[in-house]
C-alpha cells in the first residue's frame, strides 16, 4: 500500500491527484444529501483531511455510516478543492475500508474533553488524542536534535549499561536485579543475602546515571555522549518525578567547568530553535491551550546569554530579597525550584548557570576548588543550568582527575573504594581534566511543551505504585 502522509496532503496535496490514506476516525457524521463525512487522523500533523464518502459505495450502508471515533480505516479517491472553512482539500472517496472493529460505547476517548488524569488510565489509547500527539512529536523533535547537536560536533555515541554494580549518586535509591527467589532467598553464613548464588555473583541495579562508564570512553576517544533510559527508586508522587526516565549525559576529556557551561548553553539553544522551527504547528497548539507564553519563554532563552555566577552569591542574593522563603536560604543547603525561579524568573529574567556548589551536597565525583576568599566552606566544580518555570534543567561537573583526592572522597562518603577500582584506574593511568553534564529528557519536553505532569510527556509513565502498561 502506498500511503500518503496527512501532513504532506495537508500541505501540498494537489488537487486531481489520486491517493491513499490510512488513520484513525476522529468523527463521522452521515448526511441527508447521502454524503458522509469522516475527519481522519493519522498521527502526522495535528490536522484531520476530510474524507467524502459517497452514499453509493458498497459498504456505506453496511460500514461506513456506522464509523465512529476510533475506528482505523483506508480510504483512496480524489483530491478536490474544499468548500469547507479551514481547509483546502478533501478527499472523495472511491473506497473506504473499515479495518478491525471499534466499539463505540466502549471506546474510552469519545470526541469530548478528557482530563490528564483519566488519560493516564488509557495510556496506551492517548496518543491519538491532540494533546498527546503533540507531545510525541515535540518529544521525538528533541530527542532528533540532541543526537544532530553532538554529532555535529563529532561526539561519539556510547551506548552505557542499564544494568549496573555501581551507584553513581551514592544514594541508594535503586532498583534491584536478581534472579533470586524471594521466598527463597540463600544467606551466608553470617546471614546476609548470597548474592554469589545470583545471577551476575554480585548486587546489581538498574542504573541511575551512564555518567561513571561515559567517562572511561571520555578518557579514550575525547568527547562521547550517553543517551538512554535509567531509574530512580525514589518514593515521591511529585508532578517532576519518574521512576523510569531518559537521560542525556555528555562527557569531554580535556575540558574544565567553564567549558562544560559553554557546551551546556549551546545545547539547549539548539534544542529550542530546533523545536521552534520543526514543530511549529505543535508548538501553537501548547501556546494556545496550554501555557500561553511558552512560544515567547522558549524564543528568549534561545537568544538570551545565560548569566553565570557562583552559588555564594546566588545565596547572598536570595538573602538580601527581603523574602520569606518555604525553604530558607542558607550557605551549604541545597537550592529549592523557589530560589532558582527567583533568580530566572525576577532576578536575571533570563536563565542561570550557578557555579561552585558545598562540596558536602554534590556527589563524590566532582572537582574539589582550591579555597577562595569569602566562601565559608570548600566548595566543588559544580553546575546547575537553571531555566524560568521549572528551575534546574541541566546538573553538571568538572570531574575530579586526581586519584588522592577522589579516593579521600569516597572514603569520606562512607564508600568503598575497592568498589570502584575501574572507575579510580582512569586517574592511575594517564588521567586528564574532563567535565561532563546531565540533561532529563522528559524534564526538557516537559519545560518546551509546559505540560504541568511530568508523566504527561513520556509515552508510559513508571512511578510509585503505577506499572500498568
Amino acid at each position: 500500500m502506498e500511503r500518503s502522509l496527512i501532513k504532506e496532503v495537508l500541505a501540498g496535496g494537489k488537487v486531481g491527484a489520486k491517493i491513499t490514506v490510512g488513520g484513525w476516525v476522529r468523527t463521522a457524521r452521515p448526511s441527508k444529501g447521502g454524503f458522509a463525512f469522516i475527519a481522519l487522523n493519522d498521527g502526522s500533523c495535528m490536522g484531520t483531511l476530510q474524507i467524502v464518502a459517497d452514499g453509493k459505495l458498497a459498504n456505506y450502508e453496511s460500514q461506513i455510516v456506522r464509523l465512529t471515533a476510533g475506528c482505523s480505516v483506508v480510504a483512496e479517491g480524489e483530491l478536490k478543492a474544499s468548500p469547507a472553512k479551514g481547509q483546502t482539500v478533501e478527499l472523495h472517496a472511491d473506497s473506504v475500508v473499515l479495518l478491525g472493529e471499534c466499539d463505540a460505547e466502549k471506546y474510552p476517548i469519545q470526541p469530548k474533553q478528557h482530563s490528564f488524569e483519566f488519560l493516564r488510565t488509557v495510556a496506551h489509547l492517548r496518543p491519538r488524542t491532540n494533546t498527546f500527539g503533540a507531545v510525541a512529536r515535540v518529544r521525538n523533535a528533541i530527542s532528533m536534535a540532541i543526537h544532530e547537536f553532538f554529532q555535529q560536533r563529532g561526539f561519539v555515541y556510547v551506548h552505557t549499561p542499564i544494568v549496573t554494580a555501581s551507584d553513581c549518586e551514592g544514594a541508594g535509591q535503586l532498583f534491584r536485579v536478581t534472579t533470586l527467589e524471594l521466598d527463597k532467598l540463600p544467606r551466608t553464613s553470617e546471614g546476609k543475602i548470597d548474592f554469589d548464588q545470583d545471577f551476575f555473583a554480585r548486587a546489581a541495579f538498574l542504573t541511575v546515571s551512564g555518567q561513571l562508564e561515559g567517562e572511561t570512553y571520555a578518557c579514550a576517544m575525547g568527547n562521547i555522549y550517553t543517551f538512554g533510559p535509567t531509574f530512580r527508586a525514589e518514593n515521591s508522587n511529585t508532578p517532576r518525578h519518574l521512576s523510569e526516565f531518559w537521560m542525556v549525559e555528555p562527557e569531554m576529556a580535556f575540558c574544565d567547568l567553564a567549558g562544560d557551561a559553554d557546551l551546556a548553553e549551546a545545547f539547549l539553544k539548539h534544542i529550542f530553535r530546533t523545536v521552534l522551527e520543526k514543530c511549529k504547528e505543535d508548538m501553537a497548539f501548547f501556546n494556545e491551550r496550554i501555557d500561553k507564553t511558552i512560544i515567547a519563554t522558549l524564543e528568549h532563552v534561545a537568544t538570551s546569554d545565560f548569566v553565570r555566577l557562583t552559588y555564594t552569591d546566588a545565596v547572598g542574593i536570595l538573602k538580601k530579597s527581603g523574602r520569606q522563603w518555604t525553604f530558607p536560604v542558607e550557605w551549604g543547603s541545597d537550592l529549592q525550584t523557589e530560589h532558582e525561579r527567583f533568580l530566572t524568573e525576577e532576578t536575571f529574567k533570563k536563565p542561570v548557570i550557578i557555579t561552585n556548589y558545598p562540596a558536602a551536597i554534590k556527589s563524590f565525583y566532582m572537582r574539589q576548588d582550591d579555597p577562595a576568599d569569602g566562601v565559608p566552606g570548600p566548595t566543588v566544580s559544580a553546575m546547575d543550568v537553571l531555566v524560568p518555570k521549572i528551575g534546574e534543567i541541566i546538573g553538571g561537573s568538572q570531574r575530579e582527575e586526581r586519584l588522592d583526592r577522589i579516593e579521600q572522597k569516597i572514603r569520606g562518603m562512607n564508600m568503598r573504594p575497592e568498589d570502584y577500582w575501574w572507575y579510580l584506574d582512569l586517574r592511575r593511568y594517564g588521567t586528564v581534566p574532563h567535565a561532563g553534564f546531565g540533561l532529563g529528557l522528559e524534564r526538557t519536553v516537559q519545560f518546551v511543551t509546559g505540560m504541568a505532569n511530568i508523566r504527561d510527556v513520556i509515552p508510559f509513565p513508571r512511578a510509585p505504585r503505577s506499572a500498568e502498561f
